[in-house]
């Protein structure tokens, strides 16, 4: 019985060894870029943003805050890791990015 069981053990590591992974196809985005594009909008409109133009396939998030523009860019990595860069052209509230930046990790989780 236990000889079976070792053939049995034997056959199924075999098959899985032999699984490829290809990872995503061509011209598709996984999830994370989807979750961290709307994660940092509702960040900016969380912290009193008006958005202006939102581009999920650019990656662009624009907006204002008063006379202040503000913008979000989500990229995704060759890796699969996605980046977000946040940026407000006006000094007048240096917290502004930082709150921002906040309201998004709570939004992912962090």
């Amino acid at each position: 019985m236990t000889r079976l069981l070792s053939i049995w053990m034997l056959c199924v590591s075999l098959a899985l060894a032999g699984c490829t992974y290809y990872g995503y196809p061509p011209g598709t985005v996984p999830a994370s870029y989807d979750r961290s594009f709307f994660a940092a909008a509702d960040a900016m409109r969380d912290q009193g943003v008006s958005i202006n133009v939102q581009n999920q396939v650019s990656g662009l998030i624009s907006g204002n805050y008063g006379s202040t523009a503000v913008t979000a860019n989500v990229r995704q990595q060759q890796d699969g890791s996605v980046v977000v860069q946040f940026h407000a052209d006006d000094t007048r509230d240096p917290g502004l990015v930082q709150r921002i930046s906040q309201s998004y990790d709570r939004r992912m989780g962090r």
